[in-house]
């Protein structure tokens, strides 16, 4: 059984990475999508490669007026919106030394403020037609936290938190939600992260696993949704630091530490 077929979907950040990826497996499965992204030429690309079955459109998730506007175009448009899956976000990678407030509150604009933008809208718009799931990427960082992405994680957690909260919520209303939270993942956030004093070649040489191949994430992930999960965890290793972050908290703080260490040897001027 295929869930996705002929359903109506929204994502934002899919210009790239895993919303890319998602935009082109859910159209593959039949579904109509949404290819939303700041990035309007990367947005229409990603379209364009789709084909009839996708529409491009800008949106900054910062702006909520915007990213109402555009839900309710998409409802308008299908009459309906069955699936979105808020994934536009951005990481800073440094010391906290080393960052600013600006930094700060443009992370916590993006990658927290535009999933509750994105979640408001639609969980108004799918209680109101009585079904509907929404989907947020937030990340490993976000169940365990991750000392050189500080801000990161602080934005992830807090999708965490949002996702269950609202599951909670939606359940009486028929409208489903799930948090997805990835290891690292083969996609373009490493490339456009912020880095602070920190130069980018190395700091990608220590990250401590391998890289999921993005269609492998992609499957996992759509997985976990259409089995209606309230998290979705992967690979094997980002599993087992969850499991140690609840039940033995002590075990990871050797790891966080070897981790800012690490990053301070690298640390410039």
């Amino acid at each position: 059984m295929n869930p996705f077929h002929n359903t109506i979907c929204l994502l934002t950040g899919a210009a790239s990475g895993i919303g890319r990826g998602l935009s082109e497996e859910l159209a593959r499965r039949g579904a109509r999508v949404v290819v939303a992204d700041l990035d309007e030429a990367g947005a229409e690309r990603v379209s364009a490669g789709i084909g009839e079955r996708a529409v491009a459109r800008r949106v900054d998730v910062a702006d909520a007026a915007a990213v109402e506007a555009l839900v309710q175009e998409v409802v308008a448009s299908h009459g309906r919106l069955d699936y979105i899956f808020n994934n536009a976000g951005f990481a800073v990678h440094g010391d906290s030394l080393d960052s600013t407030v600006e930094q700060w509150r443009r992370i916590v604009d993006v990658n927290l403020m535009g999933v509750v933008h994105g979640s408001l809208s639609a969980y108004r718009v799918m209680a109101a037609q009585g079904h509907g799931h929404i989907v947020n990427t937030a990340s490993l960082a976000g169940l365990i936290g991750s000392a050189s992405f500080s801000s990161y994680a602080m934005t992830k957690a807090g999708v965490v938190m949002l996702s269950k909260m609202l599951r909670h919520e939606g359940a009486d209303a028929g409208v489903r939600v799930t948090a997805v939270c990835p290891g690292f993942i083969k996609t373009g956030i490493y490339e456009n992260a912020t880095y602070n004093r920190v130069d980018q070649r190395a700091a990608f040489a220590q990250i401590p696993f391998p890289l999921m191949d993005l269609d492998v994430a992609v499957d996992k992930i759509l997985r976990g949704v259409a089995r209606n999960k309230e998290l979705v965890v992967f690979p094997f290793y980002a599993r087992l630091l969850w499991w140690l972050a609840r039940f033995a908290p002590w075990l990871t703080v050797p790891v966080h530490r070897k981790t800012i260490r690490d990053l301070r040897k690298i640390r410039q001027g």
